[in-house]
């Protein structure tokens, strides 16, 4: 099988970053009353432009379900450029709600990009490496040792039941959240059928695709908290994407939020995949091209719900390749999150809601913190991590434009 290679500057400055890894020194902490309450219980056609900041959504927000789906390695350029090789996502969809054409990724490679839409941790080298052992982190100093906002300090891949997640703050506020994984135990001698991932301390097999699994732990974020994978939910929200046609069948059945991982072949990770299908974002449009109209027929996302497609990080290629957005900053781990540069490169992202207005553009320049927050946001939740760094965009009028 033949995947996508990273440039060779990108490698050298990882393993860089690994040779110095543990370095950082311990800080002063601060607690935060959000972390508390996030860790207890983690059961184109021409378009009119928005360039400036809008005020956030309102905690009375309508809007009660929240669909994402990440796709994967992707600029900008690519995806919705004359020439994608994903008319579905470019046009069809994107004529259905908002184009965010300045949103980035956060950090190279996948999994910080993941494990920030979820806490609002920034990355330490060993997440940038994907962390092929399933590690525990580690704390400098105390073990819990925080710095602003609300990042701690350390290194390894598993998070304490400690760091509060988006995950907790739902369950802490009587809301509910399910992951749906794709392949996930298609391989039973791989990974779990549910809450699947490695044994802590042990080799993640799931890296690469096989020609009868292509799950990815590390485009799941849930199973990087001990919050969540200690807790019995687990198994219970932590599931194969399968079970997504059932729960769409009835609003009650629907969570409030919905985070869909497709596998390695159809993220658009692979090219081509280890079973033969085309890969890239060949296979990602038809994907979403079978998934997509489920989620906007469903009697959640009719009554009250907002669907946002998006990519974890540019492919590590181009002039945009480890951009950031405007204001993102280094957390204390890592002085480079996109590891040759400031952040994960420009990906954009589609907003489909009916407070959005078909056909739109935001040019705001928005991130995965900026994802967090504005579904904390809609939820009337505090901000976790860099979610809540002063001057951070938020989704606004921007994109609830519709009247």
């Amino acid at each position: 099988m033949t995947r996508r290679s990273r440039p060779l500057s990108l490698a050298a400055s990882l393993a860089a970053v690994l040779a110095v890894a543990g370095g950082a020194g311990a800080c002063g902490s601060s607690g935060r009353s959000a972390q508390s309450a996030a860790s207890a219980g983690a059961s184109a056609p021409s378009t009119p432009s928005a360039s400036s900041a809008p005020s956030s959504a309102s905690a009375a927000s309508p809007t009660r379900h929240v669909f994402v789906i990440n796709l994967e390695n992707k600029g900008y350029a690519t995806t919705f450029g004359a020439a994608s090789p994903a008319p579905y996502l470019s046009r069809t969809l994107r004529r259905q709600g908002v184009l965010l054409e300045r949103y980035h990724g956060t950090a190279h490679n996948s999994l910080p990009n993941y494990l920030a839409q979820l806490s609002g941790q920034g990355p330490n080298p060993q997440q940038q490496a994907d962390c092929p052992v399933f590690t525990p982190f580690v704390g400098t100093g105390s073990g819990a040792t925080t710095v602003a906002p609300q990042q701690y300090v350390g290194s390894g891949c598993v998070y304490p039941a400690s760091v509060p997640t988006l995950a907790g703050q739902l369950t802490g506020g009587g809301l509910t959240w399910k992951a749906y994984l794709e392949d996930m135990g298609a391989d039973p001698a791989r990974e779990a059928a549910t809450c699947g991932h490695p044994a802590l301390g042990a080799p993640d097999g799931t890296q690469r695709a096989s020609s009868k699994d292509s799950y990815a732990t590390k485009h799941n974020p849930f199973v990087y908290f001990r919050s969540i994978t200690d807790s019995p939910t687990c198994t219970r929200q932590v599931v194969p994407l399968a079970r997504l046609t059932h729960d769409l069948a009835t609003t009650a059945a629907t969570p409030n939020l919905t985070y869909i991982t497709p596998n390695l072949c159809h993220d658009g990770h692979d090219t081509p995949c280890a079973d033969g299908e085309p890969g890239g974002l060949t296979s990602a449009d038809a994907w979403l091209r079978t998934w997509a109209p489920r989620i906007l027929a469903s009697p959640a996302y009719r009554q009250d719900g907002m669907l946002v497609v998006t990519f974890d990080e540019s492919d590590g290629q181009g002039p945009d390749a480890a951009t950031a957005s405007a204001g993102e900053a280094p957390g204390p781990n890592s002085p480079k999150p996109g590891i040759v540069g400031p952040g994960g490169g420009r990906v954009g992202a589609v907003v489909v809601s009916p407070r959005t207005s078909p056909g739109t553009t935001s040019s705001v320049g928005y991130n995965h913190y900026s994802l967090l927050a504005s579904i904390e946001d809609l939820f009337g939740l505090p901000h976790l991590g860099f979610a809540e760094q002063a001057g951070l965009p938020r989704f606004g009028s921007d994109v609830y434009s519709a009247r």
